[in-house]
């Protein structure tokens, strides 16, 4: 698909780009806050590799994929692209890519080699092998803390009450850095259900700051999809995962764990 080409919607690309960017921005001033402290993470996973060379011209650099397999075919294939237009005009844009999936032990060491930010850390054996993986880094590996806010049996996520103990054992890794939290809205219950989460979720996470834990650089929370996004913008996210609002119908099939 291209810019230009509309969906069955009768929407481009860059259409529905803009528009999640304005509803974020409508979101923030509802809530008494500046647009720009909300960074949108486009997930990419059912997106084809045109649309993530066109959402980077448009200036769209935090890409997030939810599988390991699908984040390196896509970083190596937007890294060459992003080198071919380099080499043309003498300057490309970073991209930056997230690991938003549930990260298995076996594919930690190639998912860090690729990501600015991993949003799915879920317990201190994960954080353990992360930090085991990134011995040789200058820089250490920054990550979110998954909450499972509602105790879902279907989601991945720390319990609420074991967040900051986490939070304080990852303090003690010097290749991993803890810089936020990061949850999802349950599946049922709709706007009011997603409200109720990202507000306990949002309370946790001035309560870990105020604690002192996670340090000065403890500034992220990672808080809605394409669904809720603007629910959670207005309880207090700085940074969305969207998909689907921005993507369009799937160019690639895949289990949605993540939008």
């Amino acid at each position: 698909m291209t810019t230009g080409t509309q969906d069955a919607n009768g929407t481009t690309l860059k259409q529905r780009y803009e528009d999640v960017k304005a509803r974020i921005a409508a979101a923030a001033r509802r809530a008494g806050r500046r647009p720009e402290e909300v960074m949108l993470c486009v997930v990419t996973k059912s997106g084809s590799v045109d649309q993530i060379r066109e959402l980077v011209q448009m200036g769209q650099v935090d890409l997030a994929e939810n599988r390991v397999q699908q984040l390196t075919q896509r970083a190596a294939q937007i890294d060459e692209w992003c080198r071919r237009r380099e080499e043309l005009s003498g300057s490309a844009p970073k991209v930056r890519w997230h690991m938003i999936g549930s990260l298995q032990r076996n594919k930690v060491k190639k998912a860090i080699e690729l990501v600015r930010l991993v949003h799915s850390v879920d317990s201190l054996r994960l954080a353990e092998d992360i930090q085991v993986a990134a011995a040789r880094r200058e820089k250490p590996v920054e990550v979110l803390v998954e909450v499972n806010v509602g105790g879902e049996a279907s989601k991945h996520g720390v319990a609420p009450g074991a967040a900051r103990h986490l939070i304080r054992q990852i303090e003690t890794m010097v290749n991993v850095k803890a810089r936020g939290l990061m949850c999802m809205a349950p599946l049922e219950g709709g706007q009011d259900a997603a409200r109720t989460t990202f507000e306990r979720c949002r309370e946790m996470f001035e309560d870990i700051r105020t604690s002192g834990a996670g340090g000065d650089r403890f500034d992220i929370l990672s808080m809605g999809m394409s669904g809720d996004f603007e629910v959670a913008v207005e309880c207090g996210s700085n940074l969305v995962r969207v998909g689907g609002a921005v993507i369009g119908p799937p160019q690639v099939t895949e289990d949605a764990t993540e939008d």
